[in-house]
């Protein structure tokens, strides 16, 4: 029974951890290729407008459950799954939760907020020079985080996978 209790949490933890970062990579996903697409296509006061509108109303809390969560649901399932530490399903967990919290949280508190700080700080008619420079480098940083979030979610598949086969 307390094996089946083990393997029940380490299966759930990692389930949740592959679930969240599963939403986070789509969130990701569906901002650069649809909204990142469509503010390519709008005048200058309309982007500041819309990408401070995004900015404000992307902070509520099923966001940050989901944002932050990932990045504590990986710890969780390294934790759970310690045990394990031997197999390789066991360090695709590590550096699935590594890829979460480096690329994802501590990219986007080092590249992202400032970016969202400074295009929120403008006014939408009188833009800086370089709004057009800095939209560039916010679709490019998002872009990034396509890829991260993408992986870490790949990683935790193939770790679950592994696992299953075992």
């Amino acid at each position: 029974m307390k094996r089946q209790s083990a393997n029940y949490l380490e299966n759930i933890t990692l389930a949740i951890a592959i679930f969240t970062t599963a939403i986070m990579a789509g969130f990701f996903y569906t901002y650069t290729f649809n909204i990142n697409l469509a503010m390519m296509q709008v005048d200058g006061e309309t982007y500041a407008t819309l990408q401070s509108l995004f900015n404000e109303n992307v902070r509520h809390f099923m966001f940050f459950v989901f944002f932050f969560g990932s990045g504590a649901m990986g710890v969780v399932a390294i934790l759970a799954n310690w045990r394990h530490y031997k197999s390789l399903s066991f360090w695709l967990i590590v550096v699935a939760t590594l890829v979460y919290i480096f690329g994802i949280i501590a990219y986007t508190a080092s590249v992202n907020l400032p970016l969202n700080a400074y295009t929120e700080s403008w006014n939408p008619l009188a833009l800086p020079a370089d709004w057009e420079a800095t939209r560039d480098a916010w679709n490019q940083a998002n872009a990034i985080r396509v890829g991260t979030s993408g992986s870490s979610f790949l990683l935790y598949l193939i770790a679950l996978v592994i696992r299953a086969s075992d």
